[in-house]
């Protein structure tokens, strides 16, 4: 029996709005009737966070576009929002929401002292701009978001989104650096030691297919509704050796152990 033709559309499209992003494309290659069902806006805006036009604001072409093609678009670019210090983008398969705090949106110590950080541009960069280390004895990088901005009911982790100069680089080779997460109100957790350098750390340091590399600092759960923050940090405080030509790009959070 064809159930496409006893249940009315406003039915249908609330099946398979209750399914998921990967189970609606499956459904619209069943028949043409069932297509028009499953790629229409009613079901692709179920799928969308419910505060995307807020987050969207500034992109008028984007909100523009249907919601199926919205949420392809957003799956696979990431957009920049606030004055271009923050990408937002969603995971693929969840619709989840994924953001990467750009260097801009980071605390750095000594970031505006040109003979410590320079901030340069890398034509392979989503952000306008990038943060490169000089030469510092003390390594201090913090960032900082808001938890209500988050999917709810969702393990997150954060990634230290950086690259190592092929030459003039320093420090981090056979060394380490402190990386953690925490979140406001809880025991600040200890700092997981990592070296940034991929031929010290292969299983943790690792290729992004995006020309930069990632280290995961910490994961956390994301409530329903929190009002808190999350905090992110990278320390070195380690001064009987400097550190040169590290690159950061940014810190991303996205949902954890969800497949594309």
């Amino acid at each position: 029996m064809d159930f496409t033709r006893i249940l009315p559309e406003e039915c249908q499209s609330l099946i398979i709005s209750l399914t998921s992003p990967a189970d609606a494309c499956r459904s619209a290659m069943v028949s043409p009737s069932l297509r028009s069902v499953a790629d229409s806006d009613a079901v692709w805006e179920k799928f969308l966070p419910c505060d995307y036009n807020s987050i969207l604001s500034s992109s008028s072409s984007l909100l523009s576009l249907g919601k199926k093609e919205l949420y392809s678009h957003l799956s696979s670019h990431p957009v920049l929002i606030r004055n271009g210090t923050m990408s937002f983008q969603l995971e693929k398969g969840s619709g989840k929401k994924c953001y990467m705090l750009g260097a801009r949106a980071l605390s750095i110590i000594w970031g505006d002292t040109p003979s410590y950080w320079t901030w340069t541009s890398e034509r392979d960069s989503r952000f306008p701009e990038v943060a490169e280390l000089k030469l510092v004895w003390w390594l201090d990088v913090k960032g900082k978001m808001e938890t209500r901005i988050l999917s709810p009911n969702t393990n997150y982790a954060a990634y230290l989104v950086f690259r190592l100069r092929r030459r003039h680089t320093s420090g981090f080779r056979r060394r380490t650096v402190g990386l953690n997460v925490n979140i406001d109100g809880m025991v600040p957790r200890e700092a997981q030691r990592v070296s940034l350098d991929s031929r010290d750390e292969p299983q943790h340091v690792r290729e992004r297919g995006d020309e930069w590399m990632e280290v995961e600092m910490g994961e956390f759960w994301s409530e329903c509704g929190d009002d808190g923050t999350v905090e992110f940090g990278l320390k070195e405080i380690d001064t009987s050796y400097h550190k040169r030509g590290l690159i950061i790009e940014g810190i991303e959070i996205r949902p954890k152990d969800i497949g594309s």
